[in-house]
């Protein structure tokens, strides 16, 4: 590590990450072996981290993420909507559809931004803020997708679906790749049939935009 960084607070850092990506939790045992660090080193991360509400630990000794991440979630959700939308303005006028990008939310897909094309007068309706399950939804389903395939890209890198929403439209998303603790995607919807390959290419070109961004 270069001499001018904590050692300290890079290792609570990792210990975070870790937990993030262990929503069955681990204890501090687990997380010792998995960092290679010394189990009562961890031990003080860990109780500093739960003093800040960051980390609790269960009955069962596991450590999961505690409530306090959200107020720094709350705060990235601004971040991320300014980011993405000169993207997502280019996306929905190119293709005559809403464009929407989708953040995790628990077990939902959020809306976080939405746009709808500047020449349309038939086009998908879509609140911002609005959610549903992730399984139910295209842009649900391209991070469904991600998860599984653990950092290796889609083939093709987009996902399809009818029947997206209350509406029944149809929907092509991409998972945005390689932004750390972000989990999203970027789609469109539309109340007809899209032509994949071009619509597409030009969604992957617009979640990759998005995420080089907000690297």
């Amino acid at each position: 590590m270069a001499a001018e960084t904590s050692q300290t607070l890079d290792r609570g850092l990792r210990v975070l990450e870790v937990v993030a990506q262990s929503p069955e939790g681990l204890t501090v045992t687990e997380l010792a072996a998995m960092l290679g660090i010394g189990r009562t080193v961890v031990y003080r991360l860990v109780v500093t981290l739960e003093q800040h509400a960051l980390v609790r630990r269960s009955t069962d000794g596991r450590c999961r993420l505690g409530l306090g991440v959200l107020a720094f979630g709350r705060q990235l959700q601004p971040v991320v909507r300014d980011t993405a939308l000169p993207a997502l303005r280019l996306l929905a006028d190119a293709v005559g559809a809403t464009a929407v990008l989708t953040i995790v939310d628990g077990p939902d897909g959020l809306a976080a931004v939405v746009v709808e094309p500047a020449r349309s007068d038939l086009h998908v309706g879509l609140r911002p803020g609005a959610r549903q399950p992730l399984e139910n939804t295209a842009t649900g389903r391209a991070i469904l997708a991600a998860r599984t395939m653990a950092g290796r890209p889609l083939e093709p890198p987009w996902v399809v679906t009818t029947g997206d929403g209350p509406q029944g439209a149809y929907g092509l998303a991409v998972p945005i790749p390689g932004v750390p603790g972000l989990e999203a995607s970027v789609g469109v919807l539309a109340l007809r049939e899209l032509p994949e390959q071009e619509v597409g290419q030009r969604v992957a070109r617009a979640a990759g935009e998005i995420a080089r961004a907000l690297r």
